[in-house]
Parts: C-alpha cells; structure tokens; sequence
C-alpha cells in the first residue's frame, strides 16, 4: 500500500512511498482509508516538535474515516462494508485514562491514518454518522470530540450558558456548533475581518477581534453584563491563559487545550484561586464519548466545517495550508476514490 512518511523530521522529509500493509489478528479489522483529517498536532509531529524523541518512520496524522473490508477472529462490534474512524487513543474505552492507554495514541506512537489501509482493534473504531460524507466524518475523532470533552464530558455545558471559543481552528468551529447546538451563547476572538463575518456566519454571537482590541478578555466579560463567560475553549496556551481568566466568571472553567500561543509563560494563580476557576486538561477524549458525540451529530443532521479537500498525493500541499492559518474549520486529504 502507499502512506505518507517521514524517516527524520521536518516537513520537506514527509514523503509518499510503499509499505508493506499490516496482516489482521483476532479481534482486529482492515480499514481502507477514505479520507484524514489535518490536526496542528500532526505538523508539530512532522516537524518535530511535538516529541523530539518520537520513533522513525512514522506515518502521521491520528483523524481518518474507511470501510471496513476485513475483519480478525472474534469481531462483533462492526463488520464489513462498515464506515469507521478510529479512536485517537484506541484503548482508552471510557472514564479516567490510564498513562499506558493515552501513550498508545495515532499519528504518533502508533502509525496514523494517512495511508491507504488501517489495521486496528475492534474496539478501537466506531461507526460514522451516515449523512456525512467522508472527509466530513474524517474531522470528528479529534477536533471534534476535543471540543465535545472539554463542553459535556469535563464541563457540563447548559443551555444558556455562555462559551469563548479562541480563532477558527478546528477544535474552536466544533466547540461554536455544538455550544449552539445545546442553546448556549457564543463569544469568539479572530485576527481578521475575513475571518470575524464567517465566524457569525457558522453562529458566533459575538466576536473579538484581539488585534484591534488587546484586552479582549476583559472585552468579553462586558458583553456578559460583567458576569463572565461560563466556560472557554482555550486552544493558545500559555499566551492567551491570562486573557482567557479574566474572561471567565467566578466558579468558571476553562479547558487548555491546545498550545498555539506558547506553553510557557509567568502567570498569577490568584485569579484561578482567589475566584474558584476551574482549568481542566484535555486529552482529545475516549471513545464512548465520541459514540455519544456522534449520537448529538446524527439527531441535529450536523455537518462539520470543512475549508479544503487535497487529493492524497498532495498531502505535502495540506500541511502546507494548515500550516499557513488561513483555515476556517478543517484541512482535508481524499484518499482512493472515496
């Protein structure tokens, strides 16, 4: 089969080549890939800067969608002709996590999806939503169930409630869907005139545009009447936190995320303390999460954000457009003739 590769890191040594296709044990299926998903974790991967110590070769990228064409000895959970993603950490099945099970994630320890066949536990993949097409269904093992964790799993959103979602990225255009989804409110900060009317446009009730305003998290806590914004998605780090705290109402919660503006930088603990704030990790999420998520897609007929298709022979080209910020929502890759 051919897959994406890269024997040493930096991003003009991902090449596309011949690997030998994974046999199928008991309890295993074959996936034929359809479509993969782009996530920043996956360029930090390539680059090496995610893990410097990471095993080479490495086939990258952890969100797919594919058919299942074969199945181990044992398999009862799905069958052939099936449409599945796998789960980011396969053995993560529900609850808290052990260290082993988050350890064993796609697209880095364990090869990704960015290749024409997948072999994986069976528990380790669940079904797709049928209304979407596949490089829909590919954006939803993380984007998306990172964005469902961090609302439902960890921060029992409530209808009326109100979120700050950080840019247009992926996890942030899911977490504006699904808050609008559950009937909560939606403050979004974006760089770019562009980029604030398609914001309102996929639902924002409210968006900061935190070039023009520098204190957009004491700007967003005016538009909720002083009270604060009850949950935020912060996806920049340890460079927006402290916006991101001053934005959020006493007994908030905030959910870190991702690491866009830094991972690294001096903070005060009273404005968490002092005002019974929660900051909660997330780690994408296990997978009867994402089988509850993906209930919530198929009831409201949900259809993910998708900014562009490549082809899987441009897969380079895709890393490249993610790696610009130019995106509104996901960065696809079609892989066969889907």
């Amino acid at each position: 089969m051919k897959a994406w590769r890269f024997h040493e890191f930096g991003m003009e040594n991902l090449v596309l080549e011949e690997v030998e296709s994974p046999p199928v044990g008991a309890g295993e299926v074959r996936i034929r890939m359809r479509a993969a998903s782009l996530n920043y974790r996956d360029l930090l991967m390539v680059k090496g800067r995610y893990n410097p110590r990471m095993r080479r070769p490495l086939i990258p990228c952890s969100d797919g969608v594919g058919e299942v064409v074969e199945v181990g000895a044992g398999v009862q959970r799905v069958q052939v002709g099936d449409r599945v993603a796998g789960c980011f950490a396969p053995e993560w099945q529900a609850g808290d996590p052990e260290s082993a099970t988050i350890r064993q994630t796609l697209g880095g320890p364990r090869d990704g999806t960015l290749c024409e066949e997948m072999v994986l536990p069976a528990y380790g993949v669940v079904t797709v939503p049928a209304h979407l097409t596949d490089e829909e269904a590919a954006t939803l093992p993380c984007a998306a169930l990172t964005a469902w964790s961090a609302m439902f799993t960890m921060g029992n959103l409530r209808a009326g409630d109100t979120v700050l979602v950080q840019g247009s990225g992926g996890v942030s255009v899911f977490a504006l869907a699904f808050a609008r989804m559950a009937g909560a409110r939606v403050v979004a900060t974006t760089s770019s005139a562009d980029k604030e009317a398609r914001l309102r446009e996929l639902g924002a009730d409210h968006v900061i545009n935190y070039r023009e305003v520098e204190a957009w998290g004491r700007a967003a806590k005016e538009w909720t009447g002083g009270r604060g914004v009850d949950q935020v998605i912060e996806v920049g780090g340890a460079g927006t936190l402290e916006q991101s705290l001053v934005a959020v109402r006493t007994g908030g919660h905030v959910s870190l995320i991702g690491i866009l503006a830094g991972v690294a930088e001096p903070l005060k603990l009273t404005s968490i303390l002092m005002r019974n704030v929660r900051v909660q990790g997330i780690l994408v999420g296990h997978r009867e999460g994402f089988e509850a998520m993906n209930r919530a897609i198929d009831a409201h007929g949900y259809r993910p954000e998708v900014d562009r298709v490549f082809a899987f022979a441009e897969a380079d080209a895709a890393f490249a457009h993610l790696a610009s910020g130019r995106h509104v929502g996901k960065v696809c890759v079609r892989i066969g003739d889907g």
